[in-house]
């Protein structure tokens, strides 16, 4: 199920999606993914519990209280005009996947595309998450829950400010508290640095597991910055062995 196996050049021409026409896969997506789900894995190493001395709480300084159903919460969601976001968005992206599910994916807020579909992580950096996700049995169709911290597009795909995180991150304290995934997979930066508590680099927090309301967390590279840097691409996949460590052994 790993790239362990695979010639580097082939793993990172798999991850990216461009599924090049080689011997090997024919340009076929299917058959890529079945190339990688084929390769041996590695031994998945025990796990260990990061605590952080500070944990950052999603919420908000006005006592906001989302509402506890869930169907009323992607109601009010929809509808909410809490920060300045709400004036330039074309709709709010509230999820996507199974409401059921064994693994939640937080991002950090939706592009162009995402506010245009209304759903999370579609167009490029969307199909490379679905295709590492499929390589360890995961799919937003049956097991995985998808979510951005920011429920909103900000403005030219900026990076979300301080106050936008913490006005926003109310709803997603309750997806998380409704939704009570087995594990959460927070990629990107701004969801790394929520969820652990922990206020450094990205490269700095991947590489273990913390805890978040009780439920262990892996935080990693976000899809998009993989098509920018495949140098990262071994390390977000050790993260996704993290992953897999941890739902075997719940």
């Amino acid at each position: 199920m790993v790239f362990d196996s695979l010639p580097a050049e082939r793993a990172l021409e798999i991850l990216r999606g461009s599924f090049v026409v080689t011997p090997a896969s024919g340009g076929d997506p299917a058959a890529a993914r079945r190339e990688v789900a084929e390769a041996p894995g590695p031994t998945v190493a025990p796990l260990a519990m990061v605590r952080p001395d500070k944990v950052i709480q999603p919420g908000s300084s006005d006592g906001f209280d989302p509402p506890a159903d869930y169907d009323a919460l992607r109601s009010a969601a929809i509808q909410c005009t809490r920060c300045g976001l709400a004036d330039g968005r074309t709709q709010v992206v509230f999820s996507d996947g199974h409401p059921d599910a064994s693994v939640m994916v937080v991002g950090e807020a939706p592009g162009a595309n995402e506010d245009r579909t209304g759903l999370p992580f579609v167009g490029r950096a969307g199909k490379l998450l679905d295709l590492i996700l499929a390589s360890v049995d995961l799919s937003r169709e049956r097991n995985v829950y998808i979510c951005n911290v920011l429920k909103c597009r900000p403005p030219g795909n900026r990076n979300p400010l301080p106050h936008e995180i913490e006005t926003c991150s109310p709803w997603l304290r309750r997806q998380i508290e409704l939704v009570r995934p087995r594990a959460i997979l927070a990629v990107g930066t701004f969801s790394g640095r929520l969820l652990s508590g922990r206020d450094v680099a990205l490269g700095k927090l991947r590489g273990q597991v913390y805890t978040y309301q009780g439920i262990p967390l892996v935080v990693t590279y976000h899809p998009a910055a993989l098509l920018r840097n495949p140098r990262w691409v071994r390390p977000t996949w050790d993260d996704f062995q993290l992953l897999r460590g941890i739902l075997e052994r719940s």
